[in-house]
């Protein structure tokens, strides 16, 4: 039998907005629309939202799983407007406002595409097939099992080039993504397999950064840039700029420059692109990987259909002519203004300005950097800064109790506390044909 507050969201006689996605920005409008004249329905093929900015931190087994992810029906029970369907979305027909998903067709009068974006492999089949990826948490979970299972594989090698191989790992990508997770890898060398597993020889243990460009962190300043590679040199992390990834067969990637490196662990973090949905092709940027919108979000062609977040790129914005940045900050802020537009007569809605609000990276203990309107600063107080940021940021209190306890505990002992193979990592056996394509 139905329930009172089932009954009550069947009735509603509002607009039904659609949002497909249920990170950042999806999450953000949700949160915004509740309560208000028009019935929503959450579309997301997990059930869950993942804070991914803190990913890394459980691919390094300094969090668990469930600290930074929040079922959805907990966030929109208490909503009365707000409903959730675990489903995959195949396809949308905007002539007759209907989307497609596995489970069956669904009504709109306001469609909002919220789906963020997925690893960028730049064409690369083999890379694609045998690189490791971070942006879902059980990719997280296989990265902290495999190089658990690499140390623990690496005891019963006696061959020092085949240890060698099995305890070096190498981050494709200088971005956050990059950077954080290389510094993470650092501190577990310095940490865990020096005192922990003291058959081997930690110093055996490499860590290689890998971008093809001339600096890390691009979309920081200089400044941040180079401390970000000073932290990372004295951490013991070896970067390696100008240098383009051509192939990886899962024992050894390939260079543009026809070097090698042997390796059984490749995690890719060279970049993201948004995925068109069927249907939408008229409204989709080939080249950039996303959907053509206006100054209101509205995506190209259609009438009622919105992108918002990563998969969005508005180069109406005067400020930023080439799209905004694919961060999370970019992507609340233009939840926010559809939602306020959506509120509003046709007249009077208002078009979106981006504020950048700053960037932040950390490395380690105490090794951050923070850019802010021009100003630029490192250290510990960049260090504490982004933990407070990170924290406040999280959905829930349960969420933030977890991640603090967890973060002092590692304080403390010095240890990633969540050092456990729950569910092992099984590699990739078919090796596919390199592809033609570069890849950097």
């Amino acid at each position: 039998m139905k329930s009172q507050a089932k009954i009550e969201y069947d009735r509603l006689t509002y607009p039904t907005v659609i949002v497909i996605g249920g990170g950042f920005a999806g999450l953000e409008v949700v949160q915004r629309l509740a309560g208000k004249p028009f019935k929503v329905l959450l579309l997301d093929r997990q059930n869950h939202h993942c804070f991914q900015p803190l990913l890394y931190q459980v691919a390094t087994a300094s969090l668990s799983a469930d600290s930074i992810a929040h079922p959805f029906r907990r966030t929109v029970a208490p909503m009365p407007n707000v409903a959730f369907r675990m489903t995959n979305v195949v396809g949308v027909r905007p002539a007759d406002n209907v989307v497609v998903t596995d489970h069956g067709e669904l009504h709109y009068d306001i469609l909002i595409i919220a789906t963020g974006s997925t690893t960028n492999f730049f064409g690369n089949k083999q890379v694609e097939d045998q690189a490791m990826q971070l942006k879902s948490i059980s990719q997280a979970l296989d990265i902290r099992s495999d190089f658990l299972q690499d140390f623990e594989a690496a005891l019963y090698l006696s061959d020092e080039a085949h240890q060698r191989r099995q305890l070096n790992f190498v981050i494709v990508g200088g971005g956050p993504t990059g950077v954080e997770l290389a510094g993470a890898m650092a501190e577990i060398r310095m940490t865990v397999l020096k005192n922990e597993y003291l058959e081997l020889d930690s110093s055996q243990m490499m860590i290689h950064l890998i971008d093809s460009g001339d600096r890390l962190l691009k979309a920081f300043s200089e400044k941040s840039s180079a401390k970000a590679l000073r932290y990372l040199e004295e951490m013991g992390v070896k970067v390696n700029f100008g240098a383009r990834v051509t192939g990886y067969d899962g024992d050894r990637v390939t260079f543009l420059d026809g070097s090698h490196m042997d390796t059984n662990t490749v995690i890719w973090a060279a970049g993201v692109r948004g995925v068109c949905l069927p249907g939408l092709e008229q409204g989709f940027h080939p080249q950039a990987n996303r959907f053509n919108v206006d100054a209101f979000s509205k995506v190209q062609g259609t009438a009622n259909v919105y992108a918002i977040g990563d998969v969005a790129l508005m180069t109406a914005d005067p400020a930023w002519p080439k799209g905004h940045p694919q961060v999370a900050p970019a992507a609340m802020q233009q939840a926010q203004y559809l939602v306020k537009n959506l509120q509003r007569a046709e007249k009077e809605r208002t078009p979106f300005g981006y504020v950048d609000k700053g960037s932040m990276a950390t490395i380690g203990r105490y090794k951050a950097v923070l850019d802010v309107r021009g100003f630029h600063m490192g250290g510990a107080i960049a260090w504490f800064g982004w933990i407070f940021v990170h924290v406040m940021s999280l959905v829930s209190f349960r969420n933030r109790v977890m991640v603090l306890f967890n973060w002092a505990w590692k304080y403390m002992s010095w240890k990633n506390t969540i050092r456990l193979i729950i569910r092992p990592y099984l590699r990739k056996t078919t090796v596919v044909e390199p592809h033609s394509t570069v890849a950097s």
